[in-house]
């Protein structure tokens, strides 16, 4: 049996442009794409990696949501830095975000995002069982 298929969308260009979601559930598993502190105008809080990786969280959690995740549901996340990022103020919103919960987490550094982005944030999330 095939898991239902369900995606969800930020309705940006790139996401158009490039083919691929925010973030998709397959049946329980929630996926949420690199997701960067990108607003309306540009890239939020230049120069600043706490505030930066908080907002990629937050978008990364608003994503998961969309599709029926919730923070305590998140089992893997994966921080991504630029170089020039302060890999412990990154750290410190992911601890931050996500005390209690402890999902797994990888943290790398990257040769470099678009400018000004200092932080991608990646996560997976795993529904309860309702069967």
């Amino acid at each position: 049996m095939q898991a239902t298929r369900t995606t969800h969308s930020d309705g940006t260009v790139f996401e158009r442009q490039a083919s691929y979601a925010r973030a998709v559930r397959a049946g329980r598993h929630v996926a949420v794409s690199g997701t960067a502190p990108i607003g309306p105008e540009g890239t939020l809080h230049p120069g600043d990696t706490y505030g930066q990786a908080r907002t990629a969280i937050a978008k990364a959690l608003e994503a998961a949501a969309a599709l029926g995740a919730e923070r305590g549901d998140v089992i893997r996340t994966r921080l991504l830095l630029a170089p020039g990022a302060v890999w412990e103020e990154a750290v410190r919103a992911h601890g931050e975000a996500f005390a209690g919960v402890d999902p797994a987490n990888t943290t790398y550094f990257v040769a470099g995002f678009i400018p000004d982005v200092l932080v991608e944030v990646e996560l997976d999330a795993l529904l309860p069982d309702t069967a």
